[in-house]
């Protein structure tokens, strides 16, 4: 079967909820259902087939062409399968998402992988503030599972982060890793003011000497027999992090914020 694919009719002047087109809710839905599902837009409801035109029937893999950044919740709470994003994307993308596969050949909006918990999310493009982070009010963002972005992400990456790995290829904004309990946060490119900001626990591994707080302690250069392992963790991304050339085990080490528990760090390659 061809995979389930929504192409986009027109663009509508209000954001759209996207969250009820996620592979586990469509599963057995005959195309007509799948046509009549209500979608919100601004105050009103859309179905969905006034907005795309669907084909396709493998519920499994779904494909939204024609995508832009008013598209908001694509692939929230994601159980299974795979959702392929050609454009842009809003807000929210992957929100809570538990597995499977997201890839956005565009950029992405606001809390791209916001508390997610398992899964790979990749965005070819450019990402907003908070990837990766808790929502507004609560504690615990990203759980588990790997982001990648390809170009660069703005403010408050990781920022409450429990677990999992966020890879970003480009820059990143102010704030990267704030109040982060846990996890992997990888940079190449430069960064922002205040990195790590509150981390208690948890590791930016960088490859350009970022600007430190003064809560952070040099902890000199060392060479960590985990770091290989990490970058064979990605072996398998279409990713320049999958490079063996960018791989390497010798950093310099500091530890912070020693204004919180002290003990995340951040590793600077030599």
């Amino acid at each position: 079967m061809s995979a389930l694919t929504f192409n986009l009719k027109k663009r509508t002047d209000q954001r759209v909820d996207m969250s009820p087109l996620v592979c586990q809710k469509l599963e057995g839905m005959a195309p007509a259902d799948i046509g009549s599902i209500e979608l919100q837009c601004g105050k009103l409801k859309l179905r969905a087939d006034e907005l795309f035109s669907i084909s396709g029937e493998a519920t499994s893999h779904i494909i939204i062409a024609g995508s832009f950044s008013k598209l908001d919740f694509i692939g929230k709470e994601l159980q299974e399968g795979s959702i392929t994003v050609e454009g842009d994307v809003g807000a929210y993308l992957g929100q809570s998402m538990k597995s499977g596969r997201i890839h956005v050949s565009g950029n992405a909006g606001l809390y791209a992988g916001c508390e997610m918990k398992n899964g790979l999310l990749q965005v070819d493009g450019d990402a907003g503030d908070f990837v990766g982070a808790a929502l507004p009010g609560n504690k615990q963002g990203m759980k588990g599972g790997t982001i990648l972005v390809k170009g660069n992400a703005a403010d408050r990456v990781g920022d409450h982060m429990r677990r999992g790995a966020i890879l970003i290829e480009g820059n990143v904004g102010d704030y990267c890793g704030s109040r982060m309990v846990a996890g992997t946060i990888a940079v190449m490119g430069q960064s922002g003011r205040y990195l790590g900001y509150a981390m208690r626990r948890g590791t930016l591994l960088m490859w350009n000497k970022p600007a430190l707080p003064a809560t952070f302690s040099d902890c000199g250069s060392h060479t960590l027999a985990f770091l290989p392992m990490l970058f064979k963790s990605f072996a398998e991304l279409n990713s320049k992090f999958a490079d063996a050339d960018v791989a390497f085990n010798r950093v310099q080490r500091f530890g912070g914020d020693l204004a919180e528990t002290g003990k995340g760090e951040v590793l600077v390659r030599l």
